[in-house]
């Protein structure tokens, strides 16, 4: 019992850490976009602020990526879907023994680095463009279209692998019977085929989609005049950010939350609505009277969807009428208070270390008053001119102009090695 119950204990805290790394940054940085510093910070926490909302919104540049990266997005969509079922479809009709070695080529872009794709999608087409004589700024040219052929080069390779566990489901009798009773390839393909991989196409125009709206390997080698999100971001990282950023990260994620209840609230309605046919009576199904569940019933996430969508909108309306002004100019004074505190502080510890010094200079200066003024020096008699000579009573008692303290090693008639002519020459 106490094994069991210490394995639960460490599941649920290994869990907890793992949704905390994983979801740590992205509840700070939303955080950030609420607070009022220029620089994206969560703490010391300042003002409540909705103003990087508007910041946000007056950026020409980030607009402007958010329009490039939906355009490539959905160009991306379209050419990687195409590809991808169409690569499913032959892959689930090939000769099997050929299976293996399609299989590989097919997955082999995503193996290969985004630089090296960025890098050969521009090189190809530039060289189709001087082979076609097109001039430089023709749409083989084109950043939207040098991205969306670069980005599909592999995100076709996800959507093929999403289209295949679909279609490995798939009866292929069911395509058989529509042929034998008359219908061409191309309407049971239409009819029969396509509806039942409308779910796996719609998961993999989502999952094309959001590759290609994160993308930046491939996209920084191809964008040209067209520079996408994440190229805006990465060069505006390189100058310094704003919590706009934050904001931007905010709303993004507050979407993705929403759609992602909206989706499952819709799942769990449809297990509902089928589980009431099911308890439903012949007579109930013929006439459409059964009991329909409520949306709220027993759907715990379209509850939470209300509620997101509820804080929403009271978040909306509280930023229209909110003005954080007063609390900024109440923290700026408080800053310039505390600066000057600091100042202050610091003038008043360098009048202490200066005093110290004053001192400390006073008090070796007391000891050398009571020296001889000759002997200031701080050395003793090392340098006195009487030491190099060995004697200072000696020294003493030698004419005055033999003072250099080397004894007569200089004087004029030592050269001439007659100490007493100069006095017998004068």
């Amino acid at each position: 019992m106490k094994n069991l119950s210490l394995m639960r204990l460490s599941i649920w805290a290994y869990l907890a850490i793992f949704f905390a790394y994983l979801l740590g940054p992205l509840v700070i940085m939303s955080i950030t976009a609420f607070n009022s510093p220029e620089f994206p910070r969560a703490t010391p926490w300042e003002c409540l602020t909705f103003e990087w909302f508007s910041a946000l919104f007056q950026d020409e540049r980030i607009l402007n990526g958010i329009k490039n990266s939906i355009l490539v997005g959905f160009g991306t969509v379209v050419l990687s879907v195409a590809m991808g079922l169409a690569g499913a479809l032959m892959l689930t009709q090939i000769w099997p023994k050929l299976r293996a070695t399609y299989y590989t080529i097919i997955i082999a872009p995503i193996l290969v680095p985004g630089v090296v794709i960025g890098i050969s999608t521009l090189v190809f087409w530039d060289r189709i463009n001087r082979m076609l004589g097109l001039e430089a700024d023709s749409f083989l040219s084109n950043g939207l279209f040098l991205t969306v052929i670069g980005q599909s080069t592999f995100i076709a390779s996800y959507c093929m692998l999403v289209l295949v566990a679909r279609l490995q489901r798939y009866d292929m009798a069911l395509t058989e019977a529509a042929l034998d009773l008359g219908a061409t390839h191309a309407q049971a393909f239409r009819k029969v085929l396509l509806p039942f991989m409308k779910p796996a196409i719609a998961s993999a125009a989502v999952l094309a989609f959001l590759a290609s709206f994160e993308n930046y390997n491939t996209t920084t080698f191809t964008f040209g005049e067209y520079p996408t999100l994440t190229i805006e971001l990465a060069q505006k990282v390189r100058y310094g950010i704003t919590p706009a950023i934050s904001a931007l990260a905010f709303i993004i994620v507050l979407l993705t939350v929403f759609a992602a209840l909206f989706n499952e609230a819709n799942i769990r309605r449809k297990e509902l609505v089928a589980l009431a046919r099911k308890e439903a009576t012949v007579e109930e199904l013929s006439t459409g009277k059964f009991k329909m569940p409520g949306f709220l019933s027993s759907n715990w996430a379209a509850v939470g969807l209300v509620i997101v969508a509820c804080a929403t909108v009271v978040v909306v309306g509280t930023a229209t009428v909110y003005s954080p002004q007063q609390c900024i100019a109440d923290v700026q004074e408080q800053k310039r208070l505390e600066t000057e505190l600091r100042i202050q502080e610091l003038q008043r510890q360098r009048e202490l270390r200066r005093q110290q010094q004053e001192a400390e200079q006073g008090s070796s200066a007391a000891p050398a008053q009571s020296k001889p003024a000759g002997n200031d020096s701080g050395f003793g008699n090392v340098f006195a001119p009487s030491t190099l000579s060995g004697d200072a009573e000696e020294d003493a008692g030698k004419p005055e102009g033999n003072n250099s303290g080397f004894g007569g090693a200089f004087a004029p008639n030592t050269l001439s090695g007659e100490e007493g002519s100069e006095g017998s020459g004068n």
